[in-house]
């Protein structure tokens, strides 16, 4: 798999700017608007955006935040940490995902039951 540039991730937002720029400035106001108080500073809200954009596989946000949180002064151990909170997270909702293939087993058994 072919990692993207932060190029090339821009070079497609400004491509989508110029035919819908309302939706871009949409993007940016949601953007500014959760950072407007920045009470966790840039290092942290970018450490989270990259667990979250690893979390959302979202490729192209993966290379604009890191890229951001080196730039913030994010250091290689703390972006590790970060992502071993976004893989434990993830693990977490599978792990709660799959008591609902329990409950949708539990459902059919007593509808099975039932008949």
């Amino acid at each position: 798999m072919e990692c993207l540039s932060q190029s090339q991730v821009l070079a497609g937002v400004g491509e989508l700017a110029a035919l819908s720029p309302d939706v871009i400035r949409g993007y940016q106001a949601i953007g500014g608007s959760a950072r407007k108080t920045d009470l966790l500073g840039s290092k942290v809200n970018e450490l989270i955006a990259l667990a979250v954009a690893v979390s959302l596989r979202c490729d192209g946000c993966i290379v604009v935040h890191t890229e951001a949180a080196l730039k913030a002064g994010a250091t290689r151990e703390e972006i590790a940490e970060a992502l071993g909170t976004a893989i434990g997270v993830n693990a977490g909702a599978g792990l709660v995902y799959s008591t609902r293939v329990l409950d949708a087993v539990k459902a059919k058994t007593q509808q099975k039951r039932e008949v």
